[in-house]
């Protein structure tokens, strides 16, 4: 990969495309993950307005300090970047004791996983539309179309995806080369939609590495069968997760109606 020539790509790509659209810049929320740190940085460099939102619902202070330290380094080095800190932990609590008790706490805790990334998602198109800005997603490629790790209408609800065409590892190649801050650099990639430091490895149960070796197996035509040992078991839990999670990745269905049925003669 050429980096430099990968960012101005993506750069122009977003420019334009907020041009041709009308709007003024963007918005994005910033976790104190690597994603999310590429794209902002990526945003900023169009030279357009952008809008980093910081929206803890019961976070762990090493991911809500890394977000912070994030977003000061970038506004020391692009004046067209601004910051809110929207406190979402009331909305969540609240919400939570509006809502029925759920005895499976398996089924509720996913779903309350989830429910933060809606939480989200509804916060950054609020002000989406006051200041004309588009939702810049964060998903890379082995997230968004390998194993959909990723909340639907959450973080998967936006308007437009800069990074979804690089590869987790592509993903650090290129924050690297745009001198993102090394405490970013070096956490362990995780969602933080669990209260706690589980990391995305260990809920996945493989390493982005061995995913995207997965993932190009896969492509290549390779089966199950292939493998032994620990292959085998990382190509298994990719095959496993893009199936149960390949409803993610494809347009909404749509029951289409023959024309008899529709014809009134």
């Amino acid at each position: 990969m050429q980096p430099e020539g990968v960012i101005d790509y993506i750069v122009a790509w977003l420019k334009d495309y907020a041009r041709q659209a009308g709007m003024k810049g963007f918005v994005v929320g910033v976790s104190g993950g690597i994603d999310s740190a590429l794209t902002s940085a990526l945003c900023a460099r169009t030279g357009l307005e952008v809008l980093c939102l910081e929206m803890p619902i019961h976070q762990s202070k090493n991911q809500v300090s890394r977000a912070a330290n994030h977003i000061f380094w970038l506004k020391q080095h692009y004046p067209n970047v601004h910051s809110q800190w929207v406190e979402l932990t009331p909305v969540f609590d609240s919400l939570l004791n509006t809502l029925p008790k759920a005895d499976d706490s398996e089924s509720l805790n996913m779903s309350l996983a989830n429910t933060r990334a809606r939480l989200r998602m509804t916060c950054l198109y609020y002000f989406a539309a006051l200041n004309r800005y588009l939702v810049a997603g964060t998903g890379n490629k082995v997230e968004d179309f390998g194993v959909g790790f990723y909340t639907k209408y959450g973080d998967g609800g936006v308007d437009l995806s800069p990074i979804a065409d690089l590869l987790k590892t592509e993903v650090y190649q290129l924050a690297h080369h745009l001198g993102i801050i090394p405490e970013i650099l070096q956490a362990p990639p995780t969602d933080g939609l669990w209260g706690d430091n589980r990391t995305d490895e260990d809920q996945i149960g493989a390493s982005y590495p061995e995913l995207e070796w997965a993932m190009a197996m896969d492509q290549a035509g390779k089966k199950a069968g292939d493998f032994t040992g620990r292959q085998r078991e990382v190509f298994e839990i990719y095959k496993r997760l893009h199936a149960v999670n390949r409803h993610k990745m494809i347009p909404i269905p749509v029951c289409e109606l023959p024309d008899s049925l529709k014809s009134t003669s």
